[in-house]
């Protein structure tokens, strides 16, 4: 398993304690986005490991993106940088790594992926995003059809 070492870290496990996409915790947001990533890379043939490693990491960032602002930019900016310098304690990482990670937020800032495999957890992403956001809403939706 890629990514078995990262799950067994405390500073990887930390991540549930800090809600995601307001229905979800950031360590299940960045599992999801490591195994669907994973899954799509092995179907594009493209590096699995690297998608599945950066995916799990590419929010490794320990604060509230609604409550702490920063001066230097944006969260879309900024999490990234604080993101890949903790992967960077944790493990070493591939130039792939690094710019998944560093890129990930592509379309809202301007820093164009050097990787295909960057492109796609961009996109896995965004999708894991709009679903962990919208799921409850829809199940309530559903309940309200069926009940």
């Amino acid at each position: 398993m890629y990514v078995a070492d990262l799950l067994a870290r405390p500073e990887v496990l930390r991540l549930q304690n800090y809600v995601q996409h307001h229905h979800s915790d950031r360590l299940t947001h960045s599992i999801s986005v490591s195994y669907q990533s994973y899954l799509w890379a092995k179907k594009l043939k493209l590096d699995a490991k690297a998608v599945a490693r950066a995916g799990l990491l590419h929010d490794l960032f320990y604060y509230d993106w609604r409550e702490t602002k920063f001066e230097l930019g944006t969260h879309a900016y900024i999490h990234p940088r604080v993101s890949l310098r903790n992967a960077e304690k944790l493990t070493p990482l591939s130039p792939m790594e690094k710019d998944i990670i560093l890129k990930h937020m592509f379309g809202a800032t301007l820093e164009l992926p050097q990787y295909r495999e960057s492109f796609l957890v961009d996109m896995v992403d965004n999708v894991a995003a709009v679903q962990e956001y919208f799921a409850p809403k829809w199940q309530a939706v559903k309940a309200r059809f069926n009940g």
